[in-house]
């Protein structure tokens, strides 16, 4: 486990620049010039997500920081850092040390719960976009996984095993699992960094995010009909990691000033297999936000 972990820092250095906020360091990647985008990505993911392709499609345009979220990545993490809204303020602090100024975000997946927290604790941003949102309370159970490792005796035996031994195999099969019923671009999984999410720190740490995150989600669905600013909502149709029935519908119809594009086949991943929709409805929301 200790080789992997070391092997993985090695493999899949920083990228980016570091801020310190209370204490702890964020990882931010920053490219481009005009206004200011902040991409936040979703569960086991870092900011490498979003330097797989969409950057480069954004960098003309804005000035684009992807964030590694707190615990994930080389960002540290947070004793709250189950909330979203506690990683919404740490996300935020840091932006005002990078200087952004009043950025829009985007938020895909997990990220896009943290995306809208951030919108509710900063009435001035200026848009929001949300791909594949993890947003409304849900019912049932999460993946086997999640639940195998939310017992303390799970997390015990069963992160580190995984951490030791996970195949690449089954670390491609996840990737495909993910993506599906749509193919995982090809360069993908060799760029995003995979063994940083399998360093045993940050696999309990996505579990106990993911674990925790529905009853803020309950508490933060209560308010989002105050959120009055542009929201462009991106969400696939054949989506059956985060469904767009359970999430982005009644988001949509809860949020004053959303609107819903639904992608027909698309999976959980979008802004990967969908970029050009993806990059089109930032331009809306920034068309709307009055920033082009």
């Amino acid at each position: 486990m200790r080789r992997r972990e070391a092997q993985a820092a090695r493999d899949f250095p920083p990228i980016g620049r570091f801020v310190t906020v209370e204490g702890r360091r964020v990882h931010a990647v920053i490219e481009g010039l005009g206004p200011d985008l902040v991409l936040l990505h979703g569960a086991s993911g870092n900011a490498r997500e979003f330097t797989f392709g969409l950057i480069d499609r954004l960098k003309a345009d804005f000035r684009v920081t992807a964030f590694d979220r707190p615990g994930l990545g080389w960002s540290d993490a947070l004793p709250d850092g189950d909330d979203p809204r506690a990683q919404a303020r740490l996300l935020q602090a840091a932006a005002r040390q990078l200087g952004l100024e009043r950025p829009m975000v985007l938020g895909q997946s997990y990220g896009g719960a943290v995306a809208l927290a951030w919108a509710l604790s900063a009435p001035q941003t200026p848009a929001l976009t949300l791909v594949s949102p993890a947003a409304m309370p849900w019912s049932g159970n999460l993946a086997p996984w999640y639940r195998i490792t939310a017992h303390p005796v799970g997390a015990r035996t069963v992160i580190p095993l995984v951490a030791a031994y996970a195949s690449q195999r089954r670390v491609a099969a996840t990737i495909e699992e993910i993506f599906a019923p749509e193919p995982v671009p090809a360069g993908y999984a060799a760029h995003i960094g995979a063994a940083l999410a399998l360093r045993p720190a940050t696999l309990r740490e996505n579990v106990r995010q993911v674990n925790g995150l529905l009853p803020h989600i309950r508490a933060m669905a209560r308010l989002y009909p105050r959120l009055a600013l542009p929201v462009e909502l991106l969400h696939g149709s054949a989506d059956t990691i985060v469904p767009a029935e359970v999430h982005a519908e009644p988001l949509a119809r809860l949020l004053p000033a959303a609107v819903l594009t639904r992608l027909p086949g698309a999976g959980h991943m979008p802004h990967h297999t969908r970029p050009d929709a993806v990059v089109a409805a930032i331009h809306r929301a920034a068309a709307r936000a009055g920033l082009h």
